[in-house]
């Protein structure tokens, strides 16, 4: 099929190729001349594993290519995927002027094409976004919805990081339509995946992402709050955890059960804070989810005290993004014990292979702007540099060259965030955040 994808970012791009290599042509659409440059010279706009690889692979084989032409892409393509951000107001509701101006860019388009168009959103939105895009698409182009377009939503479930694993073995395909052709359609691009395909309304497709990744949020503080219980009573948190798991039946997924760090990145901060507002505008209390986020703060001031207490020693952190084989600094905690740390008057030096100043663009330059101003002083490429120079070192991420790094070390002192490996444990001068 002929496919336009709106929106470079990590779901565009990942999108981008996964369906190129499944054998459709693909055209990428981004208001940023930097990024369709990129597709176009064959390089990700992201870094994460393979895509590098699959984006070079089929924009040599002739499927990619990308253009900030998006009424030309939509009139030569068949389906149109919309993946631009959705990113959250002071407030807590979506600012989906994004959003919005693809469906004036479509609308504008349709006036030009005859022939029946697919609108797939796999942003993540609010239930009731799809039909005030379609308003917004009948409107311009003087089309009718599914008559002469129809909207489909497929919530995508990528992790960064693991993005295109997760993109070809999904744990299910969801897709949520009011035209049952336009569905099937859809579900065509994901035969091939080893994973049920699930058609249903609009809305349950809408405000699954929601529910998911705020689950997703409570099972991390919880873990959190039980491994703070343990470590003050002197109990393992982590046998008792991987005792926990062990239930199939009613817990469900152990992933996410494990005592450690605060949770971040770009999906569970704002999904969660997303389905706060949203039973806050439908006057339902929640006091559970509404704590989630006060637990995770409360894990931040705990790295910070934990740290602080080698306020006088050089400090250095292994890993600033949110999570491992990710450059995602958004809302990554790290960040905020860092900038504490600094706050306080604490010498610190931070390695991160996936950090490069130079190209970090969009929200994420936005957000480390604001937060670490002057990170390019604080940054170094030598990691053993690091190891040599500071008397403290901070495990940020599960980067597998960090275990090489702290394996063998002695007369430093090693903080764990992430509980790097099980062959830490029991080193004399090895402290885990709650292990």
């Amino acid at each position: 099929m002929g496919i336009s994808i709106f929106g470079l970012g990590y779901v565009g791009c990942v999108s981008l190729g996964c369906l190129a290599k499944n054998g459709h042509n693909v055209i990428g659409v981004d208001i940023s001349e930097t990024k369709v440059g990129q597709i176009n010279a064959g390089k990700a706009t992201i870094i994460e594993k393979d895509v590098n690889e699959i984006i070079a692979g089929e924009r040599a084989a002739g499927r990619i290519s990308a253009t900030t032409d998006g009424i030309s892409a939509v009139i030569n393509s068949d389906i149109s995927i919309v993946a631009v951000g959705t990113p959250s107001t002071d407030k807590g509701h979506l600012d989906l002027q994004y959003i919005f101006r693809v469906a004036e860019n479509i609308g504008e388009a349709l006036k030009k094409k005859t022939s029946f168009h697919i609108i797939a959103i796999r942003s993540t939105i609010m239930p009731g976004t799809c039909d005030k895009f379609a308003d917004i698409v009948e409107k311009i182009s003087e089309k009718k919805r599914n008559v002469d377009f129809a909207i489909v939503d497929n919530p995508e479930f990528l992790r960064e990081g693991t993005a295109v694993h997760d993109y070809f073995n999904p744990p299910l395909t969801l897709i949520g339509s009011d035209n049952r052709k336009a569905a099937e359609t859809i579900a065509e691009l994901y035969k091939q995946l080893p994973a049920e395909i699930i058609i249903t309304e609009l809305k349950i497709a809408e405000i699954m992402k929601y529910i998911n990744n705020t689950y997703h949020a409570l099972k991390i503080s919880f873990a959190n709050e039980i491994g703070n219980i343990c470590t003050e009573v002197g109990v393992d948190s982590f046998k008792v955890m991987d005792i926990f798991c062990k239930d199939k039946h009613l817990n469900i997924s152990p992933y996410y059960f494990k005592p450690g760090f605060a949770f971040g990145g770009s999906c569970l901060p704002k999904d969660l804070k997303g389905l706060q507002t949203l039973a806050h505008d439908m006057y339902v209390e929640v006091p559970v989810i509404d704590s989630i986020n006060k637990t995770n703060e409360i894990q931040i001031q705990r790295a910070v005290k934990f740290i602080y207490k080698y306020w006088n020693k050089k400090l250095g952190f292994l890993g600033l993004s949110f999570k491992a084989g990710t450059d995602d600094l958004r809302n990554s905690p790290t960040v905020t014990v860092i900038e504490a740390l600094l706050g306080k008057g604490c010498d610190i030096t931070i390695y991160d292979k996936n950090i490069n100043l130079a190209v970090l663009t969009g929200t994420n330059k936005e957000y480390i702007d604001s937060r670490i101003p002057h990170l390019a002083t604080l940054l170094t490429n030598d990691s053993e540099q690091l190891i040599n120079d500071c008397d403290v070192i901070i495990i940020n991420t599960k980067e597998p060259e960090f275990l090489r790094l702290v394996d063998k070390l002695k007369g430093k002192i090693i903080v764990d965030f992430v509980r790097l490996d099980e062959s830490l444990l029991d080193k004399n001068n090895y402290f885990g955040i709650n292990w």
